[in-house]
């Protein structure tokens, strides 16, 4: 049976740098294409499958982050974010608007690659062995569909999901009303093979009650237990 394909949408408006990537992604096996900027961005994916998206922050026009979160409104593609040594808060900001990971310049090709590699691995992965009763789960007026990953608000409108919030989502939801620490909520969001910075847990949880329209002050659903980590809370859970 024929292997599927890893194909790498690379974004830099360096176009010897996106040209390098290219040829290096190429001799791990993935076919790699080179967008430089928004526009040449959106033609490429209109015209083709990709596996992944390397998106650099610092480009001109529409930047980074403002692509990654069109990214995340439009589909649940994985997103690695490249960002500057110095630019801490918009690499917080873009796995807030939903990037999968990210790798800080300048950077060794081949870490590139080892990030690409987990964060596909992760987000092709089967779910944690728990058997399911159903491909969909109705909790209060919500649904998670498994089958595509598509959260369903009370209006029947598709929310869109990166794949760590779509498995931060499922795991609370397969064990809702457990607390769970900050590790175990990582483990299954994140993978510890992915550097994580201290607040990285938190700004997925802050990123998920935004989507399911928590009250930042009083969220009901996903409740912070100080001192040990967060528990789903809700009941009304039909798989």
């Amino acid at each position: 049976m024929k292997s599927q394909i890893t194909r790498i949408l690379v974004v830099d408006d360096d176009r010897q740098i996106g040209s390098l990537l290219c040829g290096y992604l190429s001799d791990f096996g993935m076919e790699a294409d080179a967008a430089y900027d928004g526009t040449h961005m959106r033609v490429l994916l209109s015209n083709a499958r990709y596996s992944l998206v390397v998106l650099d922050l610092m480009l001109p026009g529409e930047d980074g982050l403002s692509l990654c979160r069109w990214l995340r409104s439009n589909s649940n593609i994985p997103v690695i974010i490249l960002t500057a040594r110095g630019e801490s808060s918009d690499r917080i900001v873009g796995l807030e608007l939903g990037a999968d990971d990210y790798v800080v310049k300048p950077f060794d090709p081949r870490e590139l690659v080892a990030r690409i590699q987990t964060v596909l691995r992760r987000a092709n992965a089967p779910d944690p062995q728990e058997p399911r009763s159903s491909e969909e789960v109705q909790f209060g007026a919500w649904r998670l569909r498994r089958t595509p990953r598509n959260l369903i608000d009370p209006n029947g409108l598709v929310v869109a999901l990166s794949n760590t919030e779509y498995r931060l989502l499922d795991v609370f939801l397969m064990r809702r009303g457990q607390v769970l620490t900050r590790d175990e909520l990582m483990d299954a969001a994140r993978g510890r093979s992915v550097e994580a910075f201290d607040r990285g847990i938190d700004l997925l949880i802050s990123r998920l009650r935004q989507k399911l329209r928590e009250d930042v002050k009083d969220p009901r659903m996903i409740r912070t237990i100080r001192g040990e980590g967060y528990i789903f809370d809700c009941r009304d859970v039909i798989q």
